[in-house]
């Protein structure tokens, strides 16, 4: 392969990439707007000003085309996530905060939807996996080390405390400010670190 082949397909490998990064990008505003089951390929295509071939080309099916969505959309949670130091509850909490602000309510529809379209009970399973592992780093020194049901408990318990569907409540249904829901969050978090400290005191 000569260096005119190579600089050709080279550009054609940025420009092909380009070109997925404005179609998941055209999706996931869509998907994050709208009920994912109301949006079609079609409508993806015209956000993205793409042909609808071009679309099927790269992602084949509309379930595809999500799986690369919620990858590109992983990174960027993960990223930050990943910057929170355990114990930081303060930092913690302001982060899915943060997160639940940009995505939360796309990923309330997607949850009111399981069990009805197939494709996304793999992504929110993983959703919950990334959520639950989280929880265990960040909170770990209000966790017993060894596996068990006082454990398991206390996790489940910061899981709901931090929950997307907590927000939720907090921001749609209950209509208080951002600011009031993270410090309403961090007040449940923290109420129930200094639970399982006074049992810790108490059985120690």
């Amino acid at each position: 392969m000569n260096g005119a082949t190579r600089y050709r397909l080279g550009k054609r490998a940025v420009a092909q990439d380009r070109t997925r990064q404005r179609i998941t990008g055209a999706a996931e505003r869509l998907y994050l707007e709208r009920w994912y089951d109301d949006v079609s390929l079609r409508e993806v295509a015209g956000e993205a000003d793409v042909a609808l071939q071009t679309v099927v080309n790269n992602f084949g099916s509309k379930g595809g085309l999500l799986a690369a969505v919620a990858e590109s959309v992983a990174r960027g949670v993960d990223q930050r996530r990943d910057e929170v130091a355990a114990g930081d509850v303060g930092g913690g909490v302001a982060t899915l905060v943060d997160e639940y602000e940009r995505i939360g309510d796309g990923i309330v529809r997607m949850i009111a939807l399981e069990g009805r379209v197939d494709e996304l009970t793999p992504l929110l399973a993983g959703g919950r996996a990334v959520h639950r592992n989280w929880v265990e780093r960040v909170f770990a020194g209000w966790l017993p080390a060894a596996p068990g049901a006082e454990r398991e408990r206390r996790t489940v318990m910061l899981i709901a405390a931090t929950d997307v569907l907590t927000w939720k409540i907090l921001r749609r249904e209950q209509g208080l400010s951002r600011d009031e829901a993270e410090k309403a969050m961090r007040e449940s978090v923290l109420a129930l670190a200094g639970r399982f400290d006074a049992t810790e005191a108490v059985t120690g």
